[in-house]
């Protein structure tokens, strides 16, 4: 009898240990190829339990470890032109997430056809104090007040050159970077001039971005005389480079700008001392839209995801109309599924960017977001993303 009650509790022991150890395994299995239902059921339910920062460097840890690899083959109908160069699918990161350039290599085997970083500024700077990042869960959205937080371009630099050099050229992802300007900078013109000549070797194309809300002072930067004189500064600087470093350069707005703004701006680049290779629309929002369900909602800070959605549609198309389709445009706002990337390409974006929904979804997202958008172009008799672009674009103008 004190024989069998020893033996049976050493057996459930045993049972729970293999139990536990093929739960993990498949756990572990899981996560790594991506697999969207458990993803959406027990782990991204699990990561929203965790403080929303620390779950950020946590993903962007994962990240760089390369411990997330969805399977998924691009194919021949996603293939873009964009800028002169050729990208495996319109899909890219959002800068944002890899702020200091830490994961490009692992967010290009999650899929992602292209890769934005930062934004990093010339000195080393902490950004805002937290909490400076919330979650609107019934909203599935975002608000963030970072301010630029960035290691400054020398640490960044150096971590990107030598992740770069590890790789064959014909191996590389397409790599944009996101620049920013010092919070407490006597001269922000400077700070983009100084980043334009540092990683002109090293990006495949730099971004202004003088649209984030959490930099006192920053969206004055896209007033029409400041603007002019901050981008013939930046393009002359670049003029300077050798020409093998003189990158495209795109200019990320606002989705706040008015009507009148967005004319300035399109006249501005419209000349040729200011003519930049592209635009980013658009950055988060400080708008919120009375459907907000969430307490967060209140939170001051850039708003991202669905909610943003129709408002950058729409103003990707009315860029797309007063530039006359001649400015090519990356897309970002509120993409969830392939729908909303197709909605945005129709609009008049040559390339989207996600951000939001990879935080809410994971790695899965990606190639589930490739898939849809693939079905939808051959749904509508588009042979290739190009032949999409801006074929709706009336549609969206409303």
């Amino acid at each position: 009898m004190s024989a069998c009650r020893v033996r049976t509790p050493n057996k459930i022991r045993s049972l729970l240990k293999v139990t536990g150890l093929g739960a993990g395994v498949f756990s572990a299995y899981s996560v790594w190829r991506g697999d969207e239902k458990f993803y959406n059921n027990v782990f991204m339910p699990i990561v929203r339990l965790i403080p929303p920062e620390t779950a950020h460097d946590l993903a962007v840890l994962g990240v760089k470890w390369k411990l997330f690899r969805p399977a998924y083959q691009d194919t021949d109908r996603l293939r873009t032109q964009f800028l002169g160069m050729t990208f495996n699918n319109p899909i890219g990161i959002a800068a944002g997430f890899d702020k200091h350039g830490e994961a490009v290599q692992g967010l290009q085997l999650i899929g992602f056809g292209f890769v934005e970083i930062g934004s990093v500024t010339p000195e080393p700077q902490p950004g805002n104090a937290r909490p400076r990042i919330f979650r609107l869960n019934e909203d599935k959205a975002i608000v963030n007040r970072y301010g630029f937080n960035s290691e400054g371009h020398d640490v960044v630099y150096d971590r990107l050159r030598e992740s770069r050099e590890q790789e064959p050229p014909e191996q590389r992802v397409m790599l944009g970077i996101n620049l920013g300007k010092n919070k407490l900078s006597l001269d922000a013109i400077a700070d983009y001039v100084q980043g334009v000549k540092r990683f002109g070797s090293l990006a495949d194309y730099l971004v202004i971005n003088v649209s984030s809300p959490n930099t006192p002072g920053l969206r004055t930067l896209q007033s029409k005389s400041t603007l002019q004189t901050l981008l013939t500064e930046v393009l002359k600087a670049r003029a300077t480079l050798p020409t093998n470093e003189q990158r495209p350069i795109l200019l990320k707005l606002a989705p706040d700008l008015s009507e009148e703004d967005l004319r300035e701006i399109v006249d501005v680049i419209r000349a040729k001392a200011c003519a930049v290779d592209g635009l980013i629309v658009s950055n988060t929002t400080i708008d919120r839209p009375p459907t907000l369900k969430s307490n967060n909602a209140g939170q001051l800070g850039g708003l991202s995801g669905p909610p943003l959605k129709h408002r950058s549609t729409a103003m990707i198309a009315r860029v797309y109309k007063l530039t006359e389709g001649k400015i090519p445009i990356i897309g970002v706002g509120g993409i969830f599924t392939g729908e909303d990337a197709f909605e945005k390409i129709e609009a008049g974006a040559s390339a989207v960017q996600l951000y939001t929904s990879f935080i809410f979804h994971g790695p899965p997202v990606v190639p589930k977001i490739k898939r849809e958008l693939e079905r939808l172009l051959e749904a509508n008799g588009y042979a290739t993303v190009q032949e999409a672009v801006g074929k709706g674009v009336d549609k969206y103008l409303s």
